[in-house]
């Protein structure tokens, strides 16, 4: 688990879950890697967890905005369209 952003907006974590290898017809495969980023949006106390193909596009998207040193607000403004999807309310134990 590593904190990637903390604004006063949201917070991304990155889960990165390794999976053991697998034995398919007779053949060993490599280990891979699953996991995903969790959103949480702070005003509406609501968070998403996004893997597989959405993780993949929200990585490649938040990298290509780093390319032209955006402003917090500009990062706030593309986690909000992963955010908006999150409909699991915020809990503390």
């Amino acid at each position: 688990m590593h904190m990637l952003y903390n604004s006063p907006s949201f917070i991304v974590v990155q889960f990165d879950v390794p999976v053991e290898s697998l034995i398919v017809d007779g053949g060993q495969h490599p280990p891979l890697n699953r996991g995903g980023f969790e959103i949480v949006d702070k005003f509406s106390r609501k968070e998403i967890f996004i893997e597989g193909a959405l993780a993949q596009q929200f990585q490649e998207g938040v990298e290509a905005l780093i390319e032209n040193d955006p402003s917090e607000e500009d990062l706030d403004d593309f986690i909000e369209q992963y955010a908006n999807f999150g409909h699991q309310p915020v809990v503390m134990h």
